[in-house]
């Protein structure tokens, strides 16, 4: 998708719970933000964040500069993917380790 489309498209997906467009653009940018930092906890430790691009699509980034453009969710984790090379699993026992091992919590199980 290039940039003009993705800054032209609608902000409709499921996970925004906003199905009716005149509601408040504070709403609509507040969720934005929150849903930006939680995505940004997840791709911490591969070294990748996103941030919201005019309210209608987001900016992923790499360590090293790389930035593209994706529309929704979906579209972070497949680009999330590629540019970090590896699969980005949420229900994968390593991945979850790893959130766990990045944030500092600790295992008090054993």
């Amino acid at each position: 998708m290039c940039g003009l489309c993705g800054t032209l498209g609608e902000d409709s997906h499921w996970i925004t719970g906003i199905e009716d467009p005149e509601q408040a653009h504070y709403a609509r940018r507040h969720a934005r933000a929150y849903r930006a930092r939680l995505i940004n906890a997840v791709l911490a430790p591969r070294r990748l964040s996103v941030t919201d691009f005019q309210s209608t699509s987001f900016v992923l980034g790499s360590a090293t500069g790389k930035q593209e453009i994706v529309q929704d969710l979906g579209g972070i984790w497949r680009q999330a993917e590629a540019m970090s090379g590896h699969a980005l699993d949420p229900l994968s026992a390593q991945f979850l380790d790893e959130l766990e091992h990045y944030h500092g919590k600790r295992d008090n199980d054993g």
